[in-house]
């Protein structure tokens, strides 16, 4: 049957509206989730801030939103395996499970693929930040009652640091460094951590969330708004295995080219600008370092819901801030100011 539902919907740069959205009937092969709890990542706020992230530009209205959870209210008549009331984390990635990639195990890189909340495509594939939304039911993972949306909305993210981590190669017992200590930086460390790794400096331009960083952990933090002397005397103290750029900027892919030892390994993970953009690429031969990018995830999506459910990360440690779906503006502007938030989460 159809249904009313809201939606937090971005018509230009920062103009984001919750409006009035109508589902039509929903398709056999498909599940209608009711929202729980959603997270707003760093690629969210920059379709809020720019209209874009990367080089995906938002043409059309786009809902935003994939890092989701909610119960499931209504089940197409082909699905079988989920149950109204049940609660799930949902993956945003919607696979073709045809394409070569896909046979290749890197469903990440589906050359067919749906993924909410992008303006990679035209039309746009709409998100998950409204109050009823609908998914295919292998996006659907049950977790436990008694799991909190929150926790089951981050499997997402963190989904993105285990795949980060995994193609970062051997990590157990290295020193890593890492470039960004917004969310994903954070639970970069934590998935770090649970890998084995040796050391987890981090890095970033704001004293704030590398404070937040030292209580979850880091071993080091280093603030470049100081200058990069700091840098400098722990590369040459402590030379780092592998640096992880996250925070999605040429200075912080030269930092961590320049920081790496000979040898090692930079794993892009930040969504960098669209285009060109100046690196010390000569590094890149001179230390004979791996180069590796890092795209969204695949199977690792079960994994981290599996990590959350049993405990091993602890997701809930990041939510600085709560805010409801009709709040959503609001929630958006607050997840801007690093001084006063790490993650802000939507709820219903």
């Amino acid at each position: 049957m159809s249904s009313k539902a809201i939606a937090a919907t971005l018509f230009a740069a920062e103009d984001l509206r919750v409006v009035d959205v109508e589902l039509g009937d929903l398709a056999p092969n498909m599940v209608r989730v009711r929202f729980g709890a959603g997270g707003i990542c760093g690629s969210d706020m920059h379709y809020f801030r720019h209209a874009r992230t990367g080089d995906f530009v938002v043409t059309s209205p786009l809902i935003l939103g994939h890092e989701v959870a909610g119960e499931i209210v209504e089940i197409g008549s082909n699905v079988t395996g989920l149950a109204v009331g049940e609660r799930v984390a949902v993956n945003p990635s919607r696979w073709c499970e045809q394409c070569a990639y896909c046979h290749e195990g890197r469903a990440n890189l589906c050359e067919n693929i749906y993924f909410m909340g992008s303006a990679s495509k035209t039309p746009h594939m709409q998100g998950g930040f409204a109050s009823l939304f609908d998914a295919t039911a292998a996006q659907c993972v049950r977790v436990p009652a008694e799991l909190p949306y929150q926790a089951a909305a981050l499997a997402e993210p963190l989904a993105v640091c285990l795949h980060a981590v995994r193609r970062a190669g051997h990590v157990k017992g290295a020193s890593t460094i890492i470039f960004g200590s917004g969310p994903i930086g954070l639970l970069t460390m934590l998935a770090l951590k649970h890998a084995g790794a040796g050391s987890v400096a981090m890095v970033d331009v704001a004293a704030a969330p590398l404070k937040f960083a030292e209580e979850l952990g880091a071993d080091q933090t280093v603030d470049l708004s100081q200058g990069e002397e700091q840098l400098a005397e722990l590369a040459a103290a402590t030379p780092y295995d592998i640096a992880f750029e996250i925070s999605g900027t040429a200075a912080g892919l030269a930092s961590a080219i320049r920081t790496v030892r000979r040898g090692g390994t930079v794993v892009q993970v930040g969504n960098l600008a669209g285009g060109s953009i100046p690196v010390p690429a000569n590094a890149v031969m001179s230390k004979e370092l791996d180069l590796i990018g890092t795209f969204r995830f695949g199977e690792e999506f079960f994994e981290a819901v599996e990590l959350i459910v049993e405990g091993k990360i602890d997701v809930l440690q990041l939510v600085t801030g709560e805010y409801t779906l009709a709040d959503a503006p609001e929630a958006f502007r607050m997840a801007l100011d690093r001084s006063r938030s790490v993650k802000v989460v939507l709820t219903a």
